[in-house]
């Protein structure tokens, strides 16, 4: 039986993740509280030098190692200008539109160490002014900037209040979380990953249980600019599983309420043996799943892979709507992605004599199960 999730630390944790800012390139603070979170814990852990974190949970084997992955950093934007109207031109930091920036309130963290704040707005932002034209006004970063919250209406009081090109913008993150479950906030991506991977380690430690296999717990600080887990392995990984959101939409099959694996991303399939053997523990373990393929995606695996590590990949998702937007979960699904990997970590090696045999030692039958979400039809 596995040991029980702790929803309570799933919730606490991930509001406060949610709290911090972290885009790409700006994620000191994020690894510090994360850092603190497994001291409490008592997983040790090392940073690497670009400051992403390697966590170890011991083994009954050291070798071949697993690694569970997810990211810290988030999307966010950077200070492309400081313009005559003592506003400030922006650039997104990561791939995310336009249109969900509009109306997000915002901190520039300028060099100085001084924290501003302001909104983003479209350059016709007054109805009583521009009237139909704000409607027509294309969604486009050229077509944004950030109206500061300080008195400044040219380009010298901005410069003298220390702002500059390139200064960080984070976006915030406006949490909210209902009675029934749901979480709604932006950067749920990948920061409910991060709490359901802590939680999952939180459950493992406190019921005492004694792992098959030495496991790396990876926080990665750069995925949403494309680097992710490129740099984070040591060479005796084996089988890498990533945690990240899963795309609720017309056409997918993502499950809402539970977890989804990925069969197929924009990078490729991911390993046909990790995958199944997911799906199994999913089934063994009655927990509510959903298969799904993802077009326009890809995650930290893609990132290990195309660095040239040899290693079989899987993904777990949570379900996550409007995603890189004003995104939303729900606690059961976050609750149900920390279950398996609970059970993945508990489970045996999947390739436990040989690492060169074509196929896993476990045969994986055509069987049905009450747990997987039946896919509606397209």
């Amino acid at each position: 039986m596995l040991p029980e999730i702790n929803r309570g630390y799933l919730t606490q944790v991930l509001e406060r993740l949610l709290s911090i800012p972290s885009p790409s390139g700006m994620t000191d603070e994020m690894v510090r509280v994360v850092c603190g979170e497994l001291d409490a814990l008592d997983i040790p852990y090392e940073l690497t030098r670009r400051g992403a974190i390697r966590a170890h949970l011991a083994g009954e084997r050291n070798q071949p190692r697993r690694a569970v992955v997810a990211h810290l950093d988030t999307l966010g934007a950077m200070v492309r200008g400081l313009k005559n109207n003592g506003r400030l031109s922006v650039v997104p930091i990561g791939t995310w539109s336009a249109r969900f920036a509009e109306g997000a309130r915002v901190v520039i963290h300028s060099d100085y160490n001084q924290e501003i704040r302001g909104t983003i707005l479209p350059l016709k932002a007054s109805g009583h002014r521009f009237n139909e034209e704000v409607d027509h006004q294309p969604s486009d970063w050229d077509n944004l900037e950030i109206r500061i919250d300080e008195p400044c209406s040219a380009i010298d009081a901005l410069w003298d209040l220390g702002l500059r090109v390139g200064d960080f913008v984070s976006i915030d993150a406006q949490c909210f979380i209902s009675p029934n479950g749901f979480v709604n906030a932006r950067h749920l991506d990948d920061k409910a990953g991060v709490a359901a991977m802590l939680t999952a380690a939180k459950s493992l430690l406190e019921a005492g249980r004694n792992l098959p296999l030495a496991c790396n717990l990876l926080f990665t600080i750069s995925e949403e600019v494309g680097v992710g887990a490129s740099h984070i392995l040591h060479g005796d990984v084996a089988e890498m599983v990533s945690i990240d959101n899963g795309t609720l939409a017309p056409g997918q099959n993502t499950c809402e309420m539970g977890g989804t694996l990925a069969m197929k991303d924009s990078s490729g399939p991911f390993d046909i043996h990790l995958t199944r053997h997911l799906i199994d523990l999913c089934m063994q373990h009655e927990i509510e799943f959903s298969r799904d393929i993802f077009l326009h995606y890809r995650s930290d695996a893609a990132a290990a892979l195309e660095a040239g590590n040899d290693i079989r990949t899987a993904l777990i998702c949570f379900g996550l709507d409007a995603s890189h937007g004003y995104e939303r979960a729900h606690l059961n699904s976050l609750s149900a992605v920390a279950t398996l990997v609970t059970a993945y970590l508990c489970s045996p090696p999947l390739f436990a004599k040989d690492e060169n045999v074509i196929g896993p030692e476990t045969d994986y039958p055509l069987i049905t199960s009450s747990s997987e979400r039946k896919p509606e039809s397209t």
